[in-house]
């Protein structure tokens, strides 16, 4: 990481923020190479997984108001476990205390008091000051940022902590622009925030990140997806009951599905997945899908896999990071809005044929309840209600009682107003359930670069190479003249310009020897250089060198050849090698 981290500073890929003042812990900024690489991963994330899939996009706000994220059950949930230091003040994430001082992999899915007894246990002391943490008290700390919308009695809002409620709250419009058929897919691509307690390892845990997220609404009651597209996808999978053996499953998306691994639209997007990851670069020999542990996996999430990278350098003992996260959340997110927001969060579901019903209903007696019950007579009556739905063999005896805030109620069951009635349904109101592909751009981004980097032996010597596939590579080819003199220098900025002209991102080089301006875009990952001579100038046809950033190898091309020649390297229709 000291590495990476180093050449993302000194070559424009990332550094911390606002370090002229002294700099914030987890705030980045993307320099000129990583903007680019950052936005080519944006991309290809909204080919593959918002146009290929025919889903829509929107951008919705990043400050929302804080019955959203009541609703949603972030104001209550939304925490990480704190420690903090007696001696210094110093606050530290206890979980990940734990999981660097013992072999514990999963502390955030443990109870705080376990995780206070464990930093007794293992005299884990405060990274700070040194000084030891045992007795102190591990609290829970809500992450997310508040804010005010508005001046004066202003309405209180937070910025958002992750893209999904931005689509779940504006679903009641969104499923007409769907016309109400299920299945459908929203995505979206945009900040989020979280106070992380303590930001650590450059870009893998900050407070502002950005994420790409698909939420799928599917009929509950529908078919499984197709998943002939992806069923030969190969994929390394690590289900939960493998774990305590440290056993992976190498396998097929078809496979997984046959034999039960996967829920098959999770394994479904595991495949779109994996195809994904391949064309950015990541290196699937440090590459898994490791399934939630049911005491990890959240409590409304029937299957969980997240999608995990091994950034370590060559030699150490692996760093697993998740870089996303595949889950089948049911329909949680959708009922709770539905309870709280003022509209439906439903689809009406056309049968082909109307059909007839029995429906059990209740009509109190008001006149009974109101003197009998009070100010819970109202609530009674939803009670009675939902029991009807529920449970009609309730109403078989003389009385009914019903609990409401934990308090029984009985009454007479002629008072209930009881009765089952046919009816005709043309059809029915579906709360659709949710699939969820959740994709962190920063730490994908991290992960692309600590899989591209090398270092390696050269006829000049010793380099550092980012080996980035030209899908994501923030400059597609660098232009050089030898030497700018004898024409050869307008002549490469000639090349440059046309070369742009066909939508290629260029970067003219002609300061220093050649063969440190090859080193340069060894170390930004620029796949190819071209590099204008003095056969250029002087032979007919023109030729200019063209060179392979991973083998160094150098071919002479025919100029006009050049960008049908580059573009036959970039899409993989041929390889240096048949040059």
């Amino acid at each position: 990481m000291t590495a990476l981290t180093e050449l993302a500073k000194r070559r424009g890929f990332f550094f911390q923020s606002s370090e002229t003042y002294g700099g914030v812990s987890g705030f980045y900024t993307y320099g000129p190479q990583g903007a680019s690489l950052k936005e080519r991963v944006e991309e290809t994330w909204r080919e593959r997984f918002a146009v290929a899939e025919g889903h829509m996009q929107i951008d919705a706000p990043t400050v929302m108001p804080e019955p959203v994220f009541e609703a949603s059950g972030h104001l209550d949930g939304f925490d990480d476990m704190l420690v903090e230091c007696a001696a210094c003040g110093e606050s530290h994430r206890a979980d990940h205390l734990i999981e660097d001082a013992t072999d514990i992999e999963e502390a955030e899915s443990l109870p705080t008091d376990e995780v206070a007894a464990l930093l007794d246990a293992h005299d884990i002391e405060c990274p700070s000051c040194g000084a030891p943490l045992a007795g102190r008290p591990v609290d829970e700390f809500n992450l997310m940022f508040e804010t005010n919308i508005g001046p004066g009695t202003s309405q209180t809002g937070y910025l958002r902590p992750e893209t999904a409620q931005g689509i779940f709250v504006e679903f009641p419009r969104l499923k007409e622009y769907a016309r109400g058929q299920l299945p459908f897919g929203v995505t979206q691509v945009g900040k989020s925030y979280r106070n992380e307690i303590s930001p650590r390892n450059a870009l893998v845990r900050t407070r502002e990140f950005t994420q790409a997220e698909l939420e799928l609404f599917v009929d509950p009651a529908g078919n499984d997806p197709d998943v002939t597209p992806v069923a030969d996808v190969e994929v390394t999978l690590y289900p939960a009951e493998n774990q305590p053996d440290g056993e992976y499953v190498e396998t097929t998306v078809g496979e997984a599905v046959t034999e039960g691994i996967v829920d098959p639209w999770v394994a479904y997007y595991l495949g779109v997945a994996t195809e994904w990851y391949e064309t950015i670069g990541v290196d699937f020999e440090r590459f898994r899908y490791r399934q939630h542990q049911p005491g990890e996996r959240a409590h409304y999430a029937s299957d969980c896999w997240d999608a995990e990278a091994d950034v370590s350098a060559a030699g150490e003992d692996p760093e697993w990071i998740e870089i996303a996260g595949y889950a089948y959340r049911g329909d949680y997110d959708l009922s709770k809005h539905g309870e709280h927001a003022d509209d439906s969060f439903t689809v009406f579901k056309q049968y082909d044929e109307p059909k007839t019903v029995e429906r059990a209903s209740v009509d109190p007696d008001m006149a009974y309840l109101g003197p009998e019950f009070g100010g819970a007579a109202g609530a009674v009556a939803d009670a009675l209600q939902t029991l009807a739905e529920r449970d009609r063999a309730a109403f078989e005896g003389e009385s009914v009682t019903v609990e409401v805030d934990g308090e029984a109620y009985e009454m007479p069951t002629e008072k209930t107003g009881f009765e089952v009635a046919a009816e005709t349904e043309a059809g029915r109101h579906v709360t659709p359930h949710v699939v969820e592909p959740s994709i962190g751009i920063d730490r994908t981004v991290y992960t692309v670069l600590a899989h591209a980097y090398d270092e390696d032996e050269v006829d000049e010597g010793e380099r550092t190479v980012l080996r980035l596939t030209p899908t994501v590579a923030p400059t597609g080819v660098a232009v050089f003249p030898l030497m700018d003199k004898d024409g050869m220098g307008e002549r490469a900025q000639d090349l440059a310009a046309d070369l742009r002209s066909e939508g290629y991102d260029v970067t003219y080089d002609d300061s220093g020897n050649i063969g440190r301006r090859y080193r340069r875009q060894d170390e930004v990952g620029t796949p190819f250089c071209v590099t204008v001579d003095y056969e250029s100038v002087e032979e007919d046809p023109e030729t200019v060198t063209l060179r392979e950033r991973d083998s160094t190898a150098q071919v002479r091309v025919e100029t006009d050849d050049l960008g049908s020649v580059l573009e036959a390297l970039r899409a993989g229709e041929t390889t240096f090698d048949d040059l």
